[in-house]
């Protein structure tokens, strides 16, 4: 198993990330967005949000490929719609490499390998 941590900001407009709060409530996003996460071999995904700031938990299966999940959502008309949606509400990091949406973080703290 293998987990990721990827961040995002909204814009920064209260009718917006109401909105996208909307959205991503229980039933919000359609059935096929859902289902191509799970299909992709992602076994448990979160988002929170603080302010504008969007944290997103993702834990997969260890053959899990970001490449090989946005090939299939590009082949998939009903997802990419949705990103174009979700593209209204979100604005990428200043610091994200071009055409990057979601950016990861890079862990540097880990409890457990404390001594």
């Amino acid at each position: 198993m293998r987990r990721f941590v990827l961040l995002l900001d909204l814009k920064d407009d209260p009718e917006l990330i109401a909105a996208y709060r909307r959205w991503h409530a229980p039933g919000g996003p359609p059935a096929a967005v859902v289902a191509s996460i799970r299909a992709s071999g992602i076994t448990d995904m979160e988002i929170h949000i603080c302010g504008e700031r969007l944290v997103m938990l993702v834990e997969a299966e260890d053959g899990f490929s970001f490449a090989a999940k946005a090939a299939a959502d590009a082949a998939d008309p009903e997802v990419m719609a949705w990103e174009a949606m979700m593209d209204r509400f979100q604005k990428a990091l200043p610091w994200a490499k071009p055409g990057e949406k979601w950016t990861p973080a890079e862990r540097i703290f880990a409890l457990a390998e404390q001594p």
